[in-house]
């Protein structure tokens, strides 16, 4: 009897262990207890698929990440970044609080604020990785995406603003480019079957509806807010009457969309499309160097501003390898990484970091980029536009498929 007592206490005392060590947390705070649990570990990274310079980046990082840290970094390309959340919340209400096939994803915005009201994320780690130092701290949308506060559950990665291309070859100069929205619409009815936009709910084709939205509606200040139901038709009636107006000029009459910004990019080539956009200032210069836009394109904005953001990686709750994740996370943020993501040779992605904050060399090495012959300067960027609440992508993403998706 006694030795089954025994035997049953320390079959319990290890089942506890066991439950003890599997619910501890990396603390970012001891970063050499972080490395030290991340070598052998596997992240499967969570990132959008569809651009070969980015694809080469993050095989790159894989690369770095094997040597330095032993850590093996696998790339899942993602069409759609709402895949991987849907992954994280079926794991969830199945269960599977451990050892989830989701350890990094490449995210902001609305996917963001539903995993995080979900409770799909990891405990905040972002603020006290090493290379947080370096942080643009000073920019508000490294804290809060999509006026929600990240509360450390982001890490930043890069920087994004619109920006719009043209091949001056065929359109002219662009000095006589579109000004804002109201003048992008008379240029569309113009040059009919020059414009059109990826359907939502791609990414940059969501942002797109954003820009519109925040130029027509009548008050911008309540996107700030989450979406009331009782104001969504009159706040967001300028938004259609808007697109409503633009469809006859769209690309094909508007019966069909750019998949995405690569399918837009390839219209530009070959002519189909005068004016496309991205969501990073150095696209048009990387696309050129890369032999996939003719030298004549060149880049312009909107003098009153266009719509910027952070975007950032961030580590499920049910993650197996949170250590791991959070090396990369830190990788990422590196003055290495950053310079050679914002070099348009490899990506052309801005940078997070403030320069002030970096050692002279590394300032000096983002000083001497070469951004391409395309890319406006930061001075020529002009205003920033803040996100709306993620709450609103949500529902005009659902109203836009109503109206007008097949």
């Amino acid at each position: 009897m006694r030795a089954w007592i025994v035997g049953a206490a320390a079959l319990a005392s290890a089942v506890l262990a066991g439950v003890s060590a599997s619910a501890a947390e990396p603390e970012p705070s001891d970063w050499e207890a972080v490395l030290a649990e991340a070598k052998g570990q596997s992240v499967y990274f969570n990132a959008w698929g569809g651009s070969q310079n980015i694809n080469d980046y993050i095989q790159w990082v894989a690369g770095e990440v094997k040597d330095r840290f032993g850590v093996t970094l696998t790339h899942v390309k993602l069409d759609d970044t709402a895949n991987a959340v849907a992954a994280v919340v079926a794991e969830k209400t199945a269960g599977k609080d451990a050892d989830g096939s989701v350890d990094l994803v490449w995210i902001n915005g609305e996917n963001f604020v539903s995993m995080q009201e979900k409770g799909l994320l990891a405990e905040g780690f972002a603020t006290q990785l090493p290379n947080w130092r370096y942080v643009d701290t000073a920019n508000p949308s490294v804290t809060v995406d999509s006026t929600v506060p990240t509360k450390g559950q982001e890490s930043p990665w890069g920087g994004a603003k619109m920006v719009f291309f043209t091949d001056t070859a065929r359109s002219g100069p662009v000095a006589d480019m579109p000004k804002d929205t109201d003048a992008l619409l008379e240029w569309a009815k113009a040059n009919p079957g020059q414009f059109s936009y990826p359907a939502p709910p791609d990414f940059i084709g969501s942002s797109f509806l954003k820009q519109v939205l925040i130029e027509q509606a009548d008050d911008p200040s309540v996107l700030a807010k989450p979406v009331d139901e009782a104001t969504f038709a009159a706040v967001t009636a300028p938004l259609w009457a808007w697109l409503d107006a633009l469809r006859p000029a769209l690309w094909r009459g508007g019966r069909d969309y750019p998949q995405n910004y690569p399918a837009m990019k390839q219209l530009l080539a070959d002519g189909e499309l005068g004016i496309i956009f991205a969501f990073n200032p150095a696209e048009a210069s990387a696309a050129i160097a890369a032999g996939e836009l003719p030298d004549t394109v060149r880049s312009f904005t909107f003098p009153g501003g266009t719509l910027g953001n952070t975007h950032f990686v961030a580590i499920p709750y049910n993650s197996g390898s949170k250590a791991a994740a959070m090396v990369v996370a830190n990788f990422l943020l590196s003055p290495e990484a950053q310079l050679r993501k914002e070099d348009p040779q490899y990506w052309g992605d801005p940078t997070v970091l403030a320069m002030d904050k970096l050692p002279e060399e590394d300032r000096k090495a983002f000083a001497n980029l070469d951004r391409g012959v395309a890319t406006l300067a930061p001075t020529e960027l002009g205003p920033v536009l803040a996100e709306p609440h993620a709450s609103w992508m949500t529902r005009i993403e659902a109203e836009w498929k109503k109206r007008y998706g097949s």
